[in-house]
């Protein structure tokens, strides 16, 4: 039996700016990140931007990344800021703060 090679896997943080709160950005950061297997988190930012730490396989990041740069219907976004980081150490997608 051979065993498949292990895809890469690795995270980014995520700063999105624009319209991006109460459109239901969070909620619809979610639903995209669990339909792509992605783990890690989204939270509002005082400063009026959405932030995002999101793990998994290279190509489920980088698909999930190119959606927020156009979000759910309502949202405008202006900037998508992506930066290297640690994976997170918890399995699962959730909406925090």
């Amino acid at each position: 039996m051979t065993k498949k090679p292990n895809k890469a896997t690795g995270a980014k943080h995520v700063n999105v700016t624009g319209r991006v709160q109460g459109v239901s950005f969070r909620a619809w950061t979610q639903e995209q990140a669990l339909a792509r297997g992605v783990s890690g988190w989204v939270r509002n930012r005082p400063d009026g931007s959405v932030e995002a730490m999101l793990a998994g396989p290279d190509e489920a990041v980088a698909a999930l990344i190119a959606a927020l740069h156009e979000g759910p219907p309502a949202a405008k976004v202006v900037e998508v800021r992506v930066t290297e980081a640690d994976t997170p150490a918890r399995n699962g997608f959730r909406i925090v703060g």
